[in-house]
């Protein structure tokens, strides 16, 4: 039986997603079941080897899209010709620049940034994650270093109350820990159900970390 573009996609399985996309190209630009396009479940899957093979099928890259994997210049050119992109949603709710830094595009996220991405954005899909919650999951210091220098909030909640400093807590990241702490980060927020940073970092075994935090 014939595997889906989705099961290939999550298999990671380049051979096969060359193959059906050879035979159907209009796959990669169908809408998977996920709400989103192939190319995008490989990069929130981290599927790196099938993103450029998808990508290959496409005939234009998304200006969210270009973002995700770091096309830089496709970012510029659509930038150029539409400069409301930067401020416009994906077809899942997040801006680019939320994508670019979830996706640790160092250099795509301070150019939209540079041409006037709003760094407190958060995302229109329920889940309110701004652009300094996805470079902070992902540990990108430098990302993050970034937003705060342009204005960024550090203190900042997803809808389950997390903020960005709960997130380097649980990762055990303590230079980004120092960095949220000296831009104002508030030990004292409580996730819902009452959870501080200090007691993620704790129940992930980074002890000293909520020594600091506590």
């Amino acid at each position: 039986m014939e595997q889906s573009i989705e099961e290939l996609i999550i298999n990671n399985d380049a051979n096969g997603i060359k193959q059906l996309l050879t035979a159907q190209p209009s796959l990669a630009s169908a809408e998977t079941s996920h709400g989103v396009s192939p190319l995008m479940l490989s990069c929130f899957f981290n599927k790196s080897e099938v993103t450029p093979i998808i990508a290959e099928f496409l005939p234009k890259l998304t200006f969210f899209e270009a973002a995700s994997i770091g096309k830089f210049d496709e970012v510029a050119h659509q930038l150029y010709q539409d400069t409301d992109l930067a401020n416009r949603f994906s077809e899942d709710g997040f801006t680019a620049l939320g994508l670019a830094c979830y996706f640790g595009r160092d250099e795509i996220a301070r150019y939209l940034v540079l041409k006037g991405a709003p760094v407190n954005l958060p995302s229109q899909n329920g889940f309110n994650v701004f652009p300094i919650h996805s470079a902070v999951a992902g540990n990108f210091t430098d990302i993050t270093k970034m937003l705060i220098e342009n204005g960024a909030s550090v203190n900042v909640a997803q809808q389950s109350g997390l903020t960005p400093l709960h997130s380097a807590a649980q990762n055990g990241n303590i230079e980004l820990i120092i960095l949220l702490l000296e831009a104002g980060a508030n030990v004292s927020a409580r996730m819902e159900g009452g959870k501080l940073a200090a007691d993620l970092a704790a129940e992930k075994g980074y002890h000293e970390i909520a020594d600091i935090l506590t």
